[in-house]
């Protein structure tokens, strides 16, 4: 009898995660947080799960220079997704990862710092 394999062979997916920071201070204004990070995983469910249990642990408080406590909590998980090319042992300098769609390019350069040459 021929005995399968359990190990299902892992790939690669990306998780976008959107947290939030909050602050003592009376007039703060809230900066998000927009993460991307790398899940190596047997399934889409296993990645999710994963990302999960990382999300649980990632809220965290400090006190700045100013004396003021800063906290970043999650806000939420945005998706959870295969990478679009799982190929790393490739010889390419460039993978893509992910990959998203939007209609409103004005709203997105009104949250996007970057874009706008917003100093933080």
């Amino acid at each position: 009898m021929k005995t399968e394999s359990k190990n299902k062979a892992e790939s690669f997916y990306i998780a976008i995660i959107l947290y939030k920071s909050s602050s003592d201070k009376h007039d703060y204004q809230p900066l998000y947080q927009e993460s991307f990070i790398l899940i190596k995983a047997t399934s889409l469910e296993e990645a999710k799960a994963k990302d999960l249990n990382h999300v649980k642990n990632e809220s965290v408080s400090y006190t700045n220079e100013n004396g003021e406590t800063l906290t970043w909590s999650l806000q939420q998980v945005v998706d959870v997704n295969s990478v679009l090319d799982d190929d790393f042992d490739s010889s390419e300098d460039i993978v893509d990862l992910y990959a998203r769609h939007f209609r409103n390019y004005d709203a997105y350069q009104l949250f996007e710092p970057l874009l706008s040459k917003e100093q933080f």
